[in-house]
């Protein structure tokens, strides 16, 4: 006899990589929460580096810790004073040889990046020493990830040669030719942050800004700056929605979130998910299989 026929609302089974949030602060959220959940790799942006090698080495079940150490800031400058803010979690660098010292320091403690701080409302980093820090980390292959906030610091951000932006500039409107120039760059999404009941002229802003830096080449990933203010401890849905917004769809939307899907893979396995309302609904659902090692996937 043939094969039965599956039933009419059948799903066929889809495997996709863990949701991987490229902007956390561990020192403020319930690390527990995360484990064995949705969310496989998480990049820790700025906390005491002999508390972030000691999550990674020990992270909660099904995680992958990554970080980058201290934010590297100016004397006085973001976010020295803090009250969430460690004081090991601010390296304060005042000369180019303070800044080679201090890469040196993230190499040694194996940070994924340096992580750079221009906040205009504080201290800035002179430009030599900005230049230094992105100097001295490309010579070792490190990346230069910078949380740039106020007038003419993303552009400083672009021009000292950083890499990635861990926000979308929200402050200000940037320029076309400013987003032409950083159309090679990656941008952590961390759009959520600037929600707010009755809307949000920083949130505008933020969208504006990525909708033009996606439609110039730019890559856009998702981050949520968990732990700054009552983000969800896991998947931030409404990060998903607003990445949608900007008008990531299909294998984009999967790359931001995922990470870089297995083309091939995935195409075998259809439907994915293709809107965020899809991957939306799919994350709720997603479970780890429990022959596949952490990391490595999730099955609705």
């Amino acid at each position: 006899m043939p094969d039965a026929a599956p039933a009419p609302d059948a799903v066929p089974e889809v495997a996709l990589p863990g949701v991987v949030d490229r902007h956390v602060h561990l020192g403020l959220v319930d690390r527990a929460l995360l484990a064995d959940g949705p969310v496989t790799e998480v990049h820790d942006l700025g906390w005491d580096p002999r508390e972030t090698i000691a999550w990674a080495a020990a992270p909660p079940s099904g995680l992958r810790v990554r970080y980058v150490g201290p934010f590297h800031t100016a004397p006085g400058g973001y976010p020295s004073g803090r009250s969430w803010a460690p004081d090991a979690a601010v390296r304060q660098v005042g000369s180019p040889r303070a800044a080679a010292e201090a890469v040196a320091d993230v190499v040694a403690g194996g940070g994924f990046a340096v992580k750079v701080a221009l906040h205009a409302g504080m201290a800035l980093l002179s430009d030599d020493v900005l230049r230094a820090l992105v100097t001295e980390a490309h010579s070792v292959g490190l990346p230069v990830v910078v949380h740039a906030e106020g007038a003419g610091q993303t552009e400083r951000a672009v021009t000292a040669g950083a890499d990635t932006l861990v926000h979308v500039p929200w402050t200000e409107p940037l320029s076309p030719g400013l987003i032409a120039r950083a159309a090679h760059m990656t941008w952590v999404s961390t759009l959520a942050i600037h929600d707010a009941p009755g809307g949000s002229a920083g949130l505008d802003r933020a969208l504006d800004n990525a909708r033009r830096f996606v439609a110039a080449g730019g890559t856009l990933v998702y981050g949520t700056d968990m732990g700054n203010g009552p983000t969800p401890v896991g998947v931030n849905e409404r990060e998903i929605e607003l990445l949608g917004e900007v008008g990531l769809s299909g294998e984009a939307l999967l790359r931001a979130v995922l990470g870089p899907p297995d083309a091939p893979a995935l195409a075998a396995r259809l439907p994915v998910p293709r809107t965020a309302a899809e991957l939306i609904a799919w994350l709720r659902s997603a479970v780890r299989p429990a022959q596949r090692p952490p990391g490595h996937g999730l099955r609705p």
